[in-house]
């Protein structure tokens, strides 16, 4: 927690990012710059910025999705701070009620043999709670490796008392408005977890046809030598007609499905099944008359037989169905999945899968099947288990979302809330606009448990409390205390004679999260913290759960606090590899954050590949790419290069295709950042700044040059694009103009020009010298401030390692991270808004084009860098002021010894090689006596005879009989261009030839 002393040892030669790494974070923590006080806030006008964390899986680790948010989330609030508004970032994780529930179990069974039920609700939940202490930090250990400024003293998790009693009294307030209400209805089931779960729990996976899966929560297929169970077909088979010999086909994909038929659907106007109206069919395994119904909203009477079975229990299409024909609701599941009595003798207790096959058989030895046929259709799986879900009616609590949504809806309408960027809005609008009542209670034992109670009066029988005839006995209280009063005035009789059951169920892990934005500070009570940073100011996340976290925030917040919770949503993109695949464990292509800031090995990155769930093929094409892409795996990079590298993919659409290579790229960037800074430091030894060079110095200087005036220009452009950037949230657009501004401006132009002046330490060139380092320190601290929001640690290592660190008097910052951020407003304090000049960046452009033209004749006539030339440049009268007030940078980057601008046509010698730059601008060098063109024609010509037989060969064979027909066309293509690319080369030889012998010819005139 104590500042690195930078001036302890001299800056490395080379950027090592753990070094520079190592000590920063816990620094700023304990300087509690990453915290803020409500009294910073003191009018509700007052500009600030206030963001929770997306909460991530408590039993997870980040991986590169994760770390986008992190990048653009901390770019945000860094640069807020900055900007001086009082800024707050939350952090916090989820409890993730399914799959911490999961895991737990998985190492309760693989330590001890035991299950959940063996132990007990209670001793199950102290084991997650242990589990949760022991591994749950995981994640703030990585959010601190990529230096991320959130609260830490704020830090929430979603089952902590202050979120756990959010969530009591949201459940209570609910359900006093009407909106919360208890009854049995149709939703995705996981057997294999025997709960509900949420349709964003819910994994889609296409069967183009027959298609064999294995099914974990069965013991396996006999009929199978791998023990996987047939998907992807129809079954057809026939229903008798009671009192007849006629028969009605129909076909289903879940044969199993029609031990609970209790009906068969026609259209009305189909005239083969009119004379069946109001008849009845024959069940052939239980002892159930099956009506025979009509139902055109169900019925396509061109499709198949134009029959369709009806299974009401077990089907989202048949429920609707059975619910506006009074049909019965036969389940014949468990909760497990297996067949339950009435399903019929003959199948009870047989696994739905197994039950599938046997059912075929049984209706094949009565002669009812009519066979199968390959169908396309989408499987539903849980995400957490990879169970294949079942629709299923069970007794849930459902929240009434149809006010909330049409509200949320006409936020975004009337603009009070914003979404970036817009076309997400017509997402928004579909779901809100379409929505159903959401299903909020889990048959789990982690997460909330619901805080509602079943009352019945001692000694009371028959009152079950799954009948929606006794929904009034459940009762909805903030605790058993309160429960029991109101259970005494509903039943009229005394605590004594009363029984409370408390509800076995938990709530659905997104209602905690959907109350984060205002549960973090302390809701439902009023506290200093809710007063001022309630509401937030930005919720930021990936635009796969903007309706399932989103939207549920923005309905709960209006709902519940009767303001939205934030007034902008930006949504980056979704993170896939390089092939454009989802990144996922099962095709082993996630990358821990870790592994890019710490380095990681190619045999580790190998192991995933073996440990994923790809086909073997394709198993060895992905390591094939892995070893091309990184032989020696992939380097220490550390957390900005990864950061910088995120930052620059947000330039792209709706998903980032993700090379970790271009990742890598960043180091180098970070690497050029530290070796600048070191070489500038050494021009920098005996300069003294002062806080006033950029506003009141270097503006009433008369002596700072043009290449001077020319960076600031660049470095206001580049504060102005980048701030300009945040704005807007194009942080690949501000990422680049800051790139930009340190390779292509300062390293690549200015720190080249200032060489001759910083080196010349003449009395005569005093006042040059002081404008050059004043420039360059200005440059320098102005473009880490610039850069520090986006790339933190080495901004702050090298900051920190700027001569005049403590001296700039009692305004000066401790650290770069609350120091004022460059702005182009115009306003007091700091800012370089009157440094633009365009005209100057015009003629530099110009001098640059220039030089270019220098280096490519010096490289054309290969003048050894040693050795210096002259050069004749000729330029429109247009520009010629501005060419000549940068003769000396044209002589420094373009190796010139002198430098004449439009010299009168005779004394420029004849032997010069010429390069034409544009309409208004040609360059000429003097290479009498540089050349020896005998060497040089000899190099040449030896080239050439290399190169002539190639290009015969080549011409040989495509002239030969049958090229055209016998040769494919990839080949012909490839020698097409091979043929080209001689010519050219032979042509090149050829006119360099000449050239040579052209200006020999000249210099011995």
């Amino acid at each position: 927690g104590t500042k690195k002393d930078t001036s302890a040892s001299p800056m490395a030669e080379a950027y090592h990012p753990a070094a520079v790494e190592s000590a920063w974070q816990s620094w700023w923590e304990t300087k509690g710059y990453y915290t803020c006080s409500p009294t910073a806030i003191t009018s509700p006008e007052q500009k600030k910025f206030v963001m929770v964390i997306p909460p991530p899986n408590v039993t997870g680790s980040l991986h590169l999705g994760h770390a986008l948010t992190a990048a653009v989330e901390d770019t945000l609030t860094r640069w807020h701070r900055m900007l001086g508004h009082p800024t707050l970032y939350i952090p916090g994780t989820d409890h993730a009620g399914i799959a911490t529930q999961t895991i737990v179990e998985k190492m309760l069974v693989k330590e001890t043999g035991q299950t959940r039920h063996d132990l007990g609700r209670e001793k199950f939940l102290e084991k997650v709670w242990e589990w949760k202490d022991e591994y749950g930090g995981k994640i703030t250990g990585q959010l601190r490796s990529l230096g991320v400024s959130v609260d830490w003293s704020r830090e929430r998790f979603t089952m902590d008392e202050r979120c756990s009693k959010a969530v009591v009294e949201a459940f209570n307030l609910l359900y006093e408005k009407g909106l919360l209400y208890r009854e049995r209805r149709m939703g995705n089931w996981s057997c294999a977890l025997k709960s509900a779960i949420s349709d964003i729990e819910v994994e889609y996976v296409e069967l183009e046809g027959r298609t064999f899966l294995e099914v974990k929560t069965h013991k396996g297929n006999p009929e199978d030598k791998l023990g996987r169970y047939e998907f992807g077909t129809l079954t057809s088979f026939a229903y008798p007609v009671e009192g007849s010999e006629e028969t009605i086909i129909v076909a289903t994909t879940r044969l199993e499905t029609m031990l609970g038929d209790t009906a068969v659907a026609v259209h009305p106007d189909d005239p083969r099944y009119t004379h069946l109206h109001g008849k009845f069919l024959c069940h052939p395994f239980v002892d159930r008359k099956i009506p025979i119904i009509t139902d055109s909203i169900l019925v396509d009477m061109a499709f198949g037989t134009g029959a369709v079975k009806i299974t009401p229990a077990h089907d989202p299409n048949d429920y609707e169905c059975g619910r506006r024909h009074g049909l019965e609701f036969i389940k014949v599941l468990t909760d497990d999945g297996a067949i339950n009595a009435q399903g019929g003798e003959e199948f009870a207790g047989m696994m739905r899968y197994d039950a599938r096959i046997a059912v075929e058989k049984a209706l094949d030895a009565k002669g009812l099947y009519h066979g199968k046929v390959p169908n396309k259709m989408r499987l539903g799986l849980c995400s957490r288990s990879g169970d294949i879900l079942e629709p299923m009616i069970t007794p849930q609590w459902y929240v009434n979302c149809t006010n909330m949504a049409e509200r949320a809806c006409g936020k975004v309408r009337d603009g009070s809330l914003k979404i970036v960027p817009a076309e997400h809005e017509k997402t928004w609008f579909h779901w809100l606009d379409n929505i159903r009542d959401w299903c909020v209670s889990r048959q789990l034992w982690w997460g909330h448990r619901i805080p509602a109670w079943f009352a019945t009066k001692v000694g009371e029988v028959g009152v079950e409390r799954n009948d929606m005839g006794n929904n009034e006995r459940w009762i909805v209280a903030r605790n058993e205390e309160e429960a029991m009063k109101k259970a005494e005035i509903l039943l009229k009789c005394p605590a004594a004679s009363i029984s409370l059951s408390r509800d076995e169920d938990v709530l659905d892990t997104w209602f905690s999260s959907a109350l984060f934005p205002f549960s973090v500070f302390g809701w439902p009570d009023q506290t200093p913290d809710l007063a001022a940073f309630y509401p937030t100011s930005l919720l930021e996340t990936g635009l796969d759960i903007l309706f399932f976290w989103v939207a549920r925030m923005v309905m709960m917040g209006l709902e519940l606090t009767d303001v939205l919770p934030f007034d902008t949503v930006y949504l980056h993109a979704m993170v896939r590899d390089k092939e454009g695949r989802k990144m996922s464990k099962s095709l082993g292509n996630v990358i821990d954050p870790l592994e890019v800031i710490s380095g990681c090995t190619l045999d580790s990155l190998l192991a995933k590949l073996d440990g994923g769930n790809l086909p073997k093929k394709e198993v060895e094409k992905s390591k094939k790419d892995q070893r091309a892409d990184f032989p020696d795996g992939i380097p220490e990079c550390g957390s900005d290069a990864l950061r910088f590298g995120l930052l620059a993919y947000t330039v792209q659409g709706r998903d980032v295709s993700l090379d970790i290579k271009r990742v890598v790229g960043y180091r180098n960037f970070c690497n050029k950042l530290w070796n600048a800074t070191r070489f500038a430091l050494q021009f920098l030894s005996d300069f003294k700044p002062t806080s006033t060079l950029l506003t009141v110095e270097l503006p009433q200087s008369k002596i700072i040059a043009v290449r001077d005036r020319f960076i600031l220009s660049r470095l206001t452009h580049a504060v102005q694009a980048v701030n300009d950037g945040f704005i807007n949230y194009r942080f690949g657009d501000a990422q680049g103009a800051a790139y930009s501004f340190w390779i292509d401006d300062l390293c690549d132009v200015y720190l080249e020009l200032i060489k001759p002046v910083v080196y010349d330490t003449s009395e005569e060139n005093k006042d040059q010298r002081w404008a050059a380092q004043a420039t360059l320190w200005v440059s320098i601290e102005c473009g880490l401030r610039l850069l520090h929001p986006m790339i933190p640690f080495v901004t702050e290592e090298l900051w920190q390692r700027l001569p005049g660190r403590g001296t700039l008097g009692n305004d000066e910052s401790e650290s770069i991270m609350v120091a004022p951020y460059p702005e182009c407003n115009g306003e007091e304090k700091e800012d370089a808004s009157n440094h633009r000049n365009v005209a100057v960046e015009e003629g530099m452009a110009t001098v640059m084009k220039i030089v270019k033209a220098c280096r490519s004749l010096r490289a054309s006539y290969r003048i050894l860098n040693k050795t210096l030339t002259t050069f004749y440049v000729e330029v429109a009268p247009s520009i010629e002021e501005a060419v000549r007030a940068q003769c000396d940078d044209i002589r420094t980057l373009g190796r010139g010894e002198t430098v004449l601008i439009n010299a009168d046509p005779a004394s420029v010698p004849e032997s010069v090689g010429i390069d034409v730059v544009d309409e208004f601008t040609t360059v000429k060098m003097d290479i009498k006596g540089l050349v020896d063109y005998d060497v040089e024609i000899k190099k040449l010509e030896k080239n050439l005879g290399k190169t002539l037989p190639l290009l015969k060969n080549l011409e040989r064979k495509m002239g030969a009989d049958g090229y055209g027909k016998n040769v494919k066309e990839e080949l012909k293509k490839r020698d097409g261009e091979k043929l080209e690319g001689l010519k050219k080369k032979v042509g090149d030889i050829e006119e360099a030839v000449g050239k040579f012998r052209r200006l020999k010819e000249l210099e011995s005139k």
